[in-house]
């Protein structure tokens, strides 16, 4: 790997971090665009996968005493079940299909009638989500549209406790990520060792950062600003995904 490309997506995965840390969410959906953009599909998936278990992780720590378990463990549930159902398919996706998914999947979600809305303390619906995040996470490399909307649908939540539980949740996401394309489909090999490294660093440093942000920002103001930057990444992957897919079904590039 280049050196102007270690340093790109070095400084990447601060910001992102640093955005994840404050909303607990979108980092990650910007940042596997950029890898999208700059490595192959499987070893993006496993260097996002590093990467997000480390930013996860940082601030799950940092937060934990606000993490409600009941929502995290029947969100595990559901996703040990997709993982050994993926495991029996190694199905990897391209990378316009992978940008599509990734930018409808909030949109779809905000769609579901009333009597489906979100609700994280319900165990049904926990388990349910935990299927499908982890399912979407193994098609997209991040689920984050989707288990924004799940834990922004809880109304005795407040911002810590989001944050705290969705890092949780996302931790054993992202492993089960590391476990399909770094061992099932064998990506490990692929992964540059000193990113891996600095992949980890950038990501605590910028949650740490974000830490202090986090503290003195309103739940109001919370909700409105995730809210916005979900809908504006959202958007711009579905408009990338699919010019990708224009191309590669037509061959005609405007650019």
């Amino acid at each position: 790997m280049i050196t102007p490309t270690i340093v790109a997506i070095s400084v990447t995965m601060l910001g992102t971090a640093f955005v994840s840390g404050i909303f607990g969410m979108a980092g990650g959906m910007i940042l596997i665009g950029v890898l999208l953009a700059l490595l192959p599909l499987p070893t993006a998936m496993v260097l996002h996968g590093v990467t997000q278990m480390a930013s996860n992780g940082w601030r799950a720590a940092l937060w934990a005493r606000h993490a409600r378990w009941g929502s995290i463990l029947p969100y595990v549930a559901g996703g040990l079940v997709v993982l050994w159902l993926w495991s029996l398919t190694q199905y990897v996706p391209s990378k316009s299909v992978a940008l599509l998914l990734l930018g409808v999947t909030p949109f779809a979600a905000r769609l579901m009638p009333k009597r489906l809305k979100p609700d994280p303390e319900s165990v049904v619906q926990g388990v349910i989500y935990g299927m499908l995040c982890v399912g979407l996470i193994l098609l997209t490399g991040v689920a984050g549209p989707l288990i924004d909307t799940f834990f922004l649908g809880g109304k005795n939540f407040d911002r810590k406790q989001i944050v705290a539980t969705k890092a949780c949740c996302q931790v054993f996401g992202h492993l089960t990520k590391l476990i399909y394309f770094g061992g099932l489909i064998g990506q490990t090999a692929s992964l540059d060792p000193v990113m891996a490294v600095l992949a980890i660093l950038m990501s605590m440093l910028g949650t740490t950062l974000a830490a202090r942000v986090l503290d003195r920002m309103t739940d109001t103001q919370f909700r409105l600003w995730a809210n916005r930057i979900i809908t504006t990444v959202a958007g711009y992957y579905v408009v990338q995904g699919g010019y990708l897919l224009v191309v590669a079904k037509t061959g005609v590039s405007l650019f």
